[in-house]
Order: C-alpha cells, then sequence, then structure tokens
C-alpha cells in the first residue's frame, strides 16, 4: 500500500515532510512515475496533469491540497468512483479571514490614504474619516461564514449571499435573490468556489446591479473574475476599489494594467494558506474512515465542486 503526492514541488516538498514524519510506516511516491502503479491506494493531488490517475488502477481515494477543487476536476479520466475530499482546515479559515479583515480595516479607516499622505509628508490627520460601510459576502460556506461571522462580531453591517438558504447571526439571502444582496452593500467580498455557475460570475452585468459604488475584495479564484470589467467599473465609478488575491492567469502578466492602478490592491493568491501538517492528518483520516466504511469527512460533491 502507497500513497502518492502528485503536485508541483513547493508543496510536494513541505507535505513530503510532514507526511513522512506523521505515517513513517506508509510508503510513499513522489510524483507519478514507478513501476508499481497498482500499489498506489490514496493520491494527493494539486494540479494534477491530465489522465495520469489512470495508471493507478487500485486507488480508493483522492484528497485535493486545498479547499478548492477545480483543479482537480479539470481531469476528465478520474473514475466516478473514486471519493474526492479536500482540506477543511480552522487554520486556513483563521488565515483567510484574517487577509479579508485586513482588506475591510484598510479601505474603513482609510488606510492608503494615509498611506500616500505620509509619502508626501502632508499631516492629514482630520481629512478622511472612517467609512460607512455595508459588507456583503458572496459565499456563505466555511471560509465566507467565517469571515462573515467575525465582522459582524467587530460591529459591522454585514449580509451574506448562498445559493441555498442558511442559518446565520446576520441578515442573509440566497436563491433567486442575488439582486436584492447586491442592493444592500458597499463592499463586496466574494468567497464562492470556482464552478461552471460562477465562472465570470464578477462581470459587467453583476457590476451594473451594485446600488451604491462598492468596493470589490476577491479572495476565491481567478476565474471568477472578468479583469477588463472590473477595471471598467473602477474608471466608471461602479467600483470604488479592489482588493484583488486572484488572477484570470496567474502569475499576474507584468504587462496587466492590475498591477499600477490606482485604484487596485493585489496579492499573489496568499489570501488562504494551507497548512499541511494539518492537512496530512486529515488525508489519513479520511482514508481510515473509508477503509472501516464509515462516512468519508470533507467529501467532494462532484456537481457542486466543492
Amino acid at each position: 500500500m502507497r500513497f502518492a503526492i502528485i503536485a508541483p514541488p513547493h508543496p510536494t516538498a513541505l507535505w513530503k515532510k510532514h507526511f513522512e514524519e506523521i505515517a513513517p510506516h506508509i510508503p510513499l511516491l513522489i510524483g507519478h512515475e514507478t513501476d508499481q502503479p497498482e500499489d498506489v491506494v490514496c493520491a494527493m493531488v494539486w494540479r494534477q496533469p491530465p489522465g495520469v490517475l489512470k495508471k493507478f488502477t487500485n486507488l480508493k481515494l483522492l484528497f485535493a491540497m486545498g479547499a478548492g477543487v477545480d483543479h482537480v476536476l479539470t481531469d476528465e479520466h478520474i473514475p466516478e468512483d473514486i471519493p474526492i475530499c479536500r482540506v477543511i482546515d480552522p487554520q486556513m479559515a483563521f488565515s483567510m479571514s484574517n487577509y479579508i479583515i485586513m482588506a475591510v480595516l484598510n479601505h474603513h479607516r482609510s488606510f492608503y490614504e494615509f498611506e500616500k499622505a505620509q509619502k508626501n509628508r502632508h499631516w492629514a490627520q482630520f481629512e478622511f474619516e472612517e467609512r460607512e460601510l455595508k459588507v456583503g459576502v458572496l459565499g456563505i460556506g466555511h471560509l465566507g461564514m467565517d469571515c462573515a461571522v467575525k465582522l459582524h462580531q467587530l460591529g459591522f453591517s454585514v449580509v451574506g449571499y448562498s445559493p441555498s438558504s442558511k442559518q446565520t447571526p446576520f441578515p442573509s439571502f440566497s436563491g433567486e435573490e442575488l439582486d436584492v444582496f447586491l442592493q444592500n452593500i458597499n463592499v463586496l467580498i466574494c468567497t464562492v468556489p470556482y464552478t461552471q455557475h460562477t465562472h465570470a460570475l464578477l462581470n459587467k452585468a453583476l457590476f451594473q446591479k451594485l446600488k451604491h459604488p462598492t468596493y470589490l475584495i476577491n479572495v476565491s479564484r481567478g476565474k471568477v473574475q472578468v479583469e477588463k470589467d472590473i477595471l471598467s467599473a473602477l474608471d466608471s465609478g461602479l467600483l470604488s476599489g479592489a482588493f484583488l488575491d486572484v488572477f484570470e492567469t496567474e502569475p499576474l502578466p507584468k504587462e496587466s494594467p492590475l498591477w499600477l492602478h490606482p485604484k487596485i490592491k493585489l496579492t499573489p493568491h496568499i489570501a488562504s494558506l494551507t497548512y499541511p501538517k494539518a492537512s496530512v492528518y486529515q488525508v489519513l483520516h479520511c482514508f481510515d474512515q473509508m477503509e472501516k466504511g464509515l462516512p468519508i469527512p470533507q467529501l467532494v460533491d462532484r456537481q457542486k465542486m466543492y
């Protein structure tokens, strides 16, 4: 019985280190090249080359090395009967929520205006007030709910939106109420998973439904946003600013106008951190549950893509 890690070099090195510390009794394959593919029963994957999993004829479990699974499900060769699990980690929610709260507070307290004043050696003590924010969290799943609750507890006016109804300590919308949600906010935080339904969701048509000039924070996936529409919305005033962590093409090309736009702050897809040590424990627990015939935690619904 062997486990495999099929991922880019950086996450592979970290996951390998912790896996060998936690489960030294389980042989570990790095990459997909092997003379004994029938030995592999569990594969931990991130952007695996399409089709490479076909050789593992005894594969019992796939584990996505992150909260999103769109990178795994693009491989059409994965048999339908193989369960797929994903990382669900309180530490991941901790880092994601802290990132979002940072972005909200910087906007709320006019941090970038004071930063500019500092560069000009200008004492701008009474020039900027706290903005009155109406925060909308688009996608109140595990990560979105965590940040929405924390912003609510900090005293911000918060509303949420989810395709299905959710029990929340703040007002929330669902189903056909997206337009109502958009009309009640001036900060839009996007935490939706990437699916066929959320592809290019942040586009011109959506921005035109906003009632107030709105500050956009996107920490979901780059393919959820249409960058030319974001730039147009910023220039026309539909968006008052944007804080972006994800992009249509990553790494963001040097020629992208997003880099130097005066109303955009950006980071290189670091909002939500995966903690390899905790994640390895999750892999082992999911596999153990499956072997015992018990319900598998963190199971992905392939139709919903999360």
